[in-house]
């Protein structure tokens, strides 16, 4: 997190954004990608299609605030780890937190079909996926830095692409069964396998 507080109009710019990326999962999980336009989804959303425009290049780029909301829940569950949490430990708590808060949501049940989509035949709604994943790496790297500031840089990286790929192998696996409860465990269990050896006794 950079600890600035956004101002207003940086708050009604993500709102919206949110609100059109809310309309665009739940057309493409009612009509998939290919039945759904962006006109369709800027009226679900009560904007103008110059505004969907304005924030998106294509109604796929559209999902991709949705798909974020998870990775800042956990980033900022991580940065209010209490003070000497070993990383590893830190990093499995604040997965199992967020998986485990996202369950309840009408989001996440929307995150299943978007994902089916990606690892499908739909190549541009998998960009996507990739994209916020690599994003949420890059921006998770800081925050685990700060935490353990005694950690050499490449462990950091590491740490930082384990845990971004435990929860994207994960929510993977999960879309494609039939599994309703979110793969909190499964989180849990692919960052264990994922980190292993990268700081010892860092496990509880």
């Amino acid at each position: 997190m950079s600890g600035k507080t956004p101002t207003l109009t940086e708050r009604r710019k993500a709102a919206t954004q949110l609100d059109i990326a809310r309309a665009a999962a739940r057309l493409f999980t009612e009509h998939g990608a290919q039945g759904t336009t962006a006109e369709a989804i800027a009226a679900a959303a009560g904007v103008a299609p110059r505004t969907f425009y304005r924030y998106f290049r294509t109604k796929e780029d559209a999902v991709a605030p949705l798909l974020v909301v998870g990775a800042d829940s956990w980033r900022e569950h991580l940065a209010s780890t209490p003070e000497g949490t070993p990383l590893l430990q830190a990093v499995e708590d604040a997965i199992h937190k967020t998986i485990s808060a996202a369950d309840a949501t009408q989001e996440f049940s929307w995150t299943r079909g978007l994902l089916l989509a990606a690892s499908g035949d739909d190549s541009a709604l998998a960009a996507v996926w990739h994209r916020v994943n690599g994003e949420s790496e890059t921006r998770l790297r800081p925050v685990l830095a700060r935490l353990a500031p005694e950690t050499d840089e490449v462990t950091v990286h590491l740490v930082a692409a384990a845990a971004t790929d435990a929860i994207r192998i994960s929510l993977e696996i999960w879309a494609g069964t039939d599994e309703k409860a979110a793969p909190v465990e499964l989180a849990v269990r692919c960052f264990r396998g994922l980190s292993g050896g990268l700081v010892s006794g860092d496990h509880g």
